[in-house]
């Protein structure tokens, strides 16, 4: 078994997966965020972290024998660049040595970023050959970026950035207005139920693309505008997510004419938005787009631990 660990910004997550690649166990947390709060400090979130680990993990030894783990992955950083780093990846880096070095068995360090991805690639009908270039479109609450992937070999690929947001992430306009709403803290889910109850005319705000650079702060300030002015929270709810269906459209066509892809990879929380992904199916007809299982769309060790399954089959 491969055993992974991911402790992201608002979820600690383990997983284990065969040497075969099936998934075995998917075990996860979220951080919990006072109602009112719009996120974490960091020192509060790797606290939080370094509470959790033990449990999921001592559920996962309860259920298996560690004793057929053959190696052990973890995301150490948010982004696969040398300089990446967030507090709060400390803590399921430092649990992965010790049981790496307790169970004498490799330890692969790969980016939340990667992780991601190889969630996504591992639950769509998309696998890309060696050198084969596709687009990673994430977007969540601490990621709001279109990158062109190209698989170097087997559980390592080569990003470049071709579009970001330049002030807020998807997930951050998100859970900012549904903080607002009065919804509780990763806000994701419940704004799009409340959003599937709006009624009457949805308005459209202006939205922004430009050289590939996009963003939203622009956004939430409209839309606090209109709450203030009597609009309802499930209009506002509705006006978020065709807010972010627009702008994701226009990061796309760009980030297609730049690289000529034909291939988009939807991760992130935020794409698993019903709303976001039938509106992105019904206008961008020129890319293929595969959108990652909502499930797996969100934070998770699932795709670490594929990442260091490849790696650990590569070196053997």
């Amino acid at each position: 078994m491969i055993l992974s660990l991911d402790t992201s910004c608002y979820t600690t997550s383990v997983a284990l997966v065969t040497t075969e690649g099936d998934l075995l166990a998917d075990k996860r947390r979220v951080l919990d965020v006072p109602l009112g709060q719009r996120g974490l400090a960091q020192s509060e979130a790797l606290f939080q972290h370094i509470r959790n680990i033990p449990t999921l993990i001592e559920s996962l030894a309860a259920d298996f024998d560690f004793g057929k783990i053959k190696a052990i992955g973890v995301s150490s950083k948010p982004r696969p660049l040398e300089n990446s780093y967030m507090p709060v990846f400390l803590g399921g880096e430092n649990a992965a040595r010790n049981l790496a070095a307790a169970l004498k068995v490799p330890l692969f360090r790969v980016s939340h970023q990667e992780g991601h991805m190889a969630a996504g690639l591992g639950t769509v009908d998309f696998s890309p050959a060696i050198g084969e270039k596709f687009l990673m479109c994430h977007f969540s609450g601490g990621t709001s970026e279109i990158h062109q992937a190209v698989k170097i070999k087997e559980g390592e690929y080569e990003f470049t950035l071709i579009a970001a947001t330049n002030d807020l992430h998807a997930g951050q306009f998100v859970d900012r207005i549904g903080v607002k709403l009065g919804l509780k803290f990763p806000t994701g889910k419940e704004l799009e139920k409340l959003a599937a109850k709006a009624t009457g005319e949805i308005p459209k705000l202006p939205t922004y693309c430009q050289n590939g650079e996009f963003s939203f702060s622009g956004q939430e300030t409209a839309i606090e505008s209109m709450l203030k002015k009597g609009t309802t929270a499930e209009v506002a709810a509705r006006c978020v997510e065709e807010t972010l269906g627009r702008t994701f459209k226009k990061a796309l066509i760009y980030a297609t004419e730049k690289t000529n892809a034909e291939t988009a990879l939807m991760v992130g929380g935020v794409t698993a938005n019903q709303y976001v992904k039938t509106y992105l199916i019904e206008k961008i007809s020129h890319c293929n787009l595969f959108f990652t299982p909502p499930k797996f769309a969100t934070d998770n060790a699932v795709g670490v631990g594929r990442l260091a399954l490849a790696r650990y089959m590569a070196k053997k």
